[in-house]
């Protein structure tokens, strides 16, 4: 591990005049709140910041339901938010995709905020072993382009990354619509999440909208019939904590057998969350019959790319989309 100066601000306020940064590769100072990927980070030498900002007791760790929806604080820990009554009852999506993200040890420790700026997991981009790697240095390349890349995004990519985002969370929040706010020290704005996360283009190392000196203070979440007939799908190579090969979120409001809307997003074949209007506006006004579900399903591989090895994740994600939303469908 590099060295490194630790910054104990005082207050919000103090923390964010420091100017760190979070969502990108090259900042010399960047934010840590629960810390249970940053640490990870600085003990295999992937990331070296000059100085870490700690966030530690100064954001809002409420969680709240109201008649608008649901407002989760920033600090709210993925363990409180996965077992909250509310969620559960309310939200189940959001409580699927929690329970099935980490261990019981990482839901204890790892916060909202930090869980929607988790870094890849892309071996090449985890191991400075594997020089070319333009998410963690830019300008030096690609090694997965060419090489195993079972793991990687067919949806959002570029010939600079097809780094996976590995966010469970952020696919179940994008298929409901969720909101970031944001906090800086010029004030506060609001980001729709399905534009909070940036595609990898020419500047891969960039991963979010964030600026220096801004920090996730909550997530937002409105209130939508389809939020309680909903399912989280995580296919991954075992059953313990692992991440997505392929998920899928689906979120349903039925009239009678028939589907009046959908919501449905994709996880582990994007280079950001994956929403799917597409197969969203094929699914309304259909029933539950497999045949339709295929059908609806099938739009979500266009303008999808494989690289060899990840090929096969066209198909998988478009059966984990029918799964889903049967298993949705089902729920009471």
């Amino acid at each position: 591990m590099y060295p490194f100066i630790l910054e104990r601000p005082r207050d919000l306020s103090a923390a964010l005049a420091l100017g760190a940064q979070a969502g990108r590769t090259d900042a010399p100072a960047e934010y840590i709140a629960g810390g249970t990927d940053m640490v990870q980070l600085l003990q295999e030498d992937v990331r070296r910041p000059e100085r870490l900002v700690s966030l530690a007791g100064l954001l809002d760790d409420g969680i709240e339901f109201g008649l608008q929806g649901l407002r989760l604080g920033a600090a709210a820990t993925m363990a409180d938010v996965a077992a909250h009554p509310d969620v559960v009852q309310q939200f189940p999506l959001i409580s699927d995709a929690l329970l099935n993200s980490a261990s019981p040890q990482v839901r204890n420790q790892a916060t909202m905020g930090g869980n929607l700026l988790q870094r890849t997991r892309c071996p090449y981009f985890r191991d400075v072993g594997y020089e070319a790697c333009n998410k963690r240095t830019p300008g030096s390349g690609c090694a997965a382009l060419d090489a195993e890349n079972r793991w990687h995004a067919v949806l959002g990519t570029s010939d600079n990354c097809i780094a996976v985002n590995p966010s469970d969370l952020a696919v179940a929040l994008v298929a409901l619509d969720a909101t970031v706010e944001v906090r800086g020290a010029g004030g506060e704005r609001s980001v729709p999440l399905a534009d909070f996360h940036r595609l990898p283009a020419d500047t891969p190392h960039i991963e979010t909208v964030l600026e220096p000196g801004e920090v996730i203070s909550a997530i937002m979440v409105p209130a939508n019939p389809a939020a309680r007939r909903s399912h989280y799908l995580k296919v991954r190579d075992r059953a313990s904590f692992e991440f997505a090969v392929v998920s899928a979120a689906a979120a349903l409001d039925m009239d009678g057998d028939r589907i009046r809307q959908a919501r449905v997003a994709l996880g582990g074949v994007g280079t950001k969350p994956w929403r799917v209007p597409e197969v969203e506006a094929a699914l309304a006004g259909a029933s539950l019959d497999p045949a339709a579900l295929r059908q609806a399903a099938a739009l979500a591989a266009e303008g999808a790319q494989g690289r060899g090895s990840n090929d096969f994740k066209i198909e998988l994600m478009q059966r984990a989309i029918v799964r889903a939303v049967e298993t949705a469908g089902a729920r009471a």
